[in-house]
């Protein structure tokens, strides 16, 4: 099964490969804020897509806004795995119990 680790390798395959054809090295090339303002552009299409398109339409958007946003951790240097371990953190408690424990505010 296909899942974002295996997108995570091949957008780094890509990114570094040099390749005229590719949308990926092309969009790397350009470097960081072309790649933030284009995660930014296609978060906003998935918003509208949610909420004005069919199932179809937003998978299309939400497929789009996870490759770019793969981009950028790329582009930064920051693994899947550490959002994944942050994910995992965050999970690993309730919200409320996680506000509960934090020192409170003065």
């Amino acid at each position: 099964m296909f899942d974002l680790t295996d997108l995570e390798a091949i957008v780094t395959a890509r990114a570094t490969s040099g390749d005229a054809s590719s949308y990926t090295a092309k969009l790397a090339a350009r470097g960081l804020p072309k790649a933030t303002q284009k995660l930014g552009e296609e978060a906003v299409e998935t918003v509208i897509a949610s909420l004005t398109e069919d199932d179809a339409a937003l998978t299309g958007e939400a497929a789009d806004l996870l490759y770019h946003l793969l981009v950028v951790l790329h582009l930064r240097g920051v693994p899947l795995s550490a959002v994944m371990s942050e994910l995992e953190r965050r999970t690993a408690q309730t919200g409320l119990a996680e506000k509960a424990a934090r020192a409170p505010e003065r």
